[in-house]
């Protein structure tokens, strides 16, 4: 009977020491020569900080994500300061970003300042592209450059058949 009770107590400890050793080698991370479909499990932060690497990881992470946040808001801003297209007249206005050298941004800045047609466009005189080109600093001589108001003159022409864009009405 005593040796029936020890073997028991020997398969216990040897079931106990194979289990506690798969748990290690799962907390472990898979070497370079594991060929498996799955990717190794993410390894527990260290409790101390023998691991130089995990801080600077954590610092990193966090600096992406502040920056992610701040340009997710920059683009909240710019699309809250654009006028609601209802409030700009009878029809929706126009695809300013067909004038070549008006992109997304330009044309949100142009919303904003109450720009949203070809025909207003088309209008400018030489003092308001100079007063357009001074609210735009970051885009100099853009429109000139570009020949914006001959550009809008034809987008206007081509989609509502109507010539006049004259300066003085």
């Amino acid at each position: 009977m005593l040796i029936l009770i020890a073997l028991v107590v020997i398969a216990l400890a040897a079931f106990a020491g194979y289990v506690v050793g798969t748990r290690k080698r799962r907390d472990v991370p898979a070497g370079p020569t594991a060929a498996t479909d799955q990717a190794p499990p993410l390894p527990s932060p260290p409790a101390s900080a023998a691991a130089p690497a995990s801080p600077t990881i954590a610092a990193e992470l966090a600096a992406a994500r502040a920056e992610t946040a701040r340009y997710r808001q920059l683009v909240v801003d710019i699309e809250n300061n654009a006028p609601p297209p209802i409030l700009q007249g009878e029809a929706e206005p126009d695809d300013l970003k067909l004038i070549v050298g008006v992109g997304p941004v330009l044309e949100r800045m142009l919303h904003s300042q109450g720009v949203s047609s070809f025909r207003q466009i088309a209008r400018w005189t030489d003092r308001d592209v100079a007063d357009f080109d001074a609210r735009f600093p970051e885009f100099p001589g853009r429109i000139v450059r570009d020949q914006w108001v001959t550009q809008a003159r034809a987008l206007h022409l081509s989609k509502y058949g109507d010539s006049a864009v004259n300066r003085g009405s």
